[in-house]
């Protein structure tokens, strides 16, 4: 019976995140690169704005708050094993594909953070409320689709937001430490449960330490193992360009899968790393303090080019120059991403496990945190503030048990609910581009400039 039911789960996934999901996704980013005006070029000021206090403008954290706590849920185990199985799966051409992804993702991040702050609402007490879920309300008037995003948003924060990354927390403290993984859930769970009470700005505190710490941590690593394979980077460039486009193999151990392969397992694992499309970041960002949508969405959007162009792509150099400098690293019969990961780490005496072991820890955890948020946001819309208490109550409970539970099955059905949040959030987005176009235009050479319009206050 149980067999039966996780195969028809897995055909459910394979079809949710088919072609026409990953056709869906990218020509979104595609589409609103050009009506935005290729708002890519304006990273350099989104990073700039991102480190801006603004504490005139209402919000309940800063701009940078925002965007870490964004980020800390961006930025998860995606990066480093997510990277390792699209190259396993897809070879190492989809590491372009990844990255490209990202290139375009940052529109749609840009797009669905600029409506999130646009439609944000305020509780009486003071609390900002946003997301797609408003934005499918107040813009469109479809609230029947914002309740669902917010179902699918709730649910999914159990599995992708905690389950898994506590999994993997576990996975790597046993593996390299010997921490028993039940005393790893209990810590975990603890440390969690006295953040997320504290609402916002409590994560938003805590988020604004560990991101930045995490990943210059990774990066630096990345940097040092990158020096230790400066060889091999011109001709790991050369082949992942290469075998983005064609099939064979490469010297090293390296294996081309086909055009085909890599452009499926490169999107796929860049759409699932930055979430771009997804609706997830922007419910961060309606928080933010903020003089206007345009200035928000612009700090929103570094996040995937921080996630995605940056750091996925730093793990797909390394994993590619470190197959090559090794070629005992046989891809052939490799199909698990964290397998393949932890194959090429290891090359690395001492540096390699350690940046491994401290990357994987501090990015689940912080997604842990970032995801508590967005699931709260989700209740808190289709069953009201008196569902925070229960909410965070499951979430602690699901992370001390994660670690010995079996989760297959748990990251299957969040994966589809991923699926399903991106649905109408992607709605949102696209009948919204008017919108998008029409804000662009108006604030984006006045960034100073001051929205006057009243932002509604609703009942608890």
């Amino acid at each position: 019976m149980l067999e039966s039911i996780t195969n028809v789960i897995n055909s459910i996934d394979s079809f949710v995140w088919g072609w026409w999901m990953i056709i869906l996704l990218l020509g979104t980013h595609i589409f609103m690169t050009i009506r935005t005006g290729f708002i890519q070029t304006k990273v350099g000021k989104g990073i700039k704005l991102s480190v801006t206090k603004d504490p005139d403008a209402e919000g309940e954290v800063s701009q940078f708050g925002a965007l870490t706590t964004a980020l800390a849920s961006t930025i998860g185990t995606g990066n480093i094993i997510g990277v390792g199985t699209a190259i396993a799966l897809g070879g190492p051409g989809a590491v372009l594909w990844c990255w490209l992804t990202g290139v375009f993702g940052i529109a749609t991040k840009y797009s669905e953070s600029l409506i999130a702050v646009k439609y944000r609402v305020k509780t009486k007490d003071g609390r900002m409320q946003g997301g797609a879920m408003y934005a499918l309300e107040r813009g469109l008037n479809m609230k029947w689709l914002g309740l669902l995003f917010a179902f699918f948003g709730a649910f999914a924060s159990f599995g992708i937001g905690c389950a898994t990354q506590v999994n993997a927390i576990a996975t790597v403290c046993k593996e390299n430490i010997g921490v028993p993984p039940l005393v790893v859930g209990i810590v975990v769970a603890i440390l969690t449960a006295l953040v997320i009470f504290g609402g916002i700005k409590s994560i938003a505190r805590v988020c604004e330490k560990l991101v930045p710490f995490m990943a210059v941590f990774y990066v630096i690593g990345c940097i040092i193992i990158l020096g230790i394979n400066f060889d091999f980077i011109l001709p790991a460039l050369q082949k992942i360009v290469t075998l983005a486009f064609t099939p064979g193999a490469a010297a090293g151990g390296l294996v081309g899968r086909g055009i085909m392969m890599a452009m499926q397992y490169g999107i796929a694992r860049g759409l699932f790393s930055n979430e771009s499309g997804m609706g997830s970041a922007p419910i961060a960002a309606a928080a933010a303090q903020t003089r206007n949508p345009v200035r928000q969405a612009l700090v929103s959007s570094t996040g995937t080019f921080w996630d995605t162009v940056v750091v996925c792509a730093m793990t797909g150099l390394v994993l590619v120059t470190s197959i090559m400098k090794n070629p005992a690293i046989d891809m052939s019969n490799v199909t698990d991403g964290g397998v393949l990961t932890t194959l090429a780490f290891s090359q690395i005496p001492v540096l390699g496990p350690v940046i491994l072991v401290i990357g994987i820890i501090s990015f689940a955890y912080s997604t842990v945190l970032g995801w508590a948020y967005y699931g709260e946001r989700c209740v808190e819309y289709f069953a009201g503030k008196k569902g925070l208490i229960p909410y965070r109550a499951i979430y602690i409970v699901i992370a001390a048990i994660a670690p010995v539970a079996s989760l297959n099955l748990v990251w299957t059905i969040a994966d589809i609910l991923n699926a399903l949040m991106a649905i109408p959030n992607l709605i949102a987005v696209l009948l919204l581009s008017p919108v998008i176009v029409q804000e662009t235009k108006k604030y984006i050479d006045h960034l100073d400039e001051k929205d006057t319009t009243e932002i509604p206050v609703i009942d608890e």
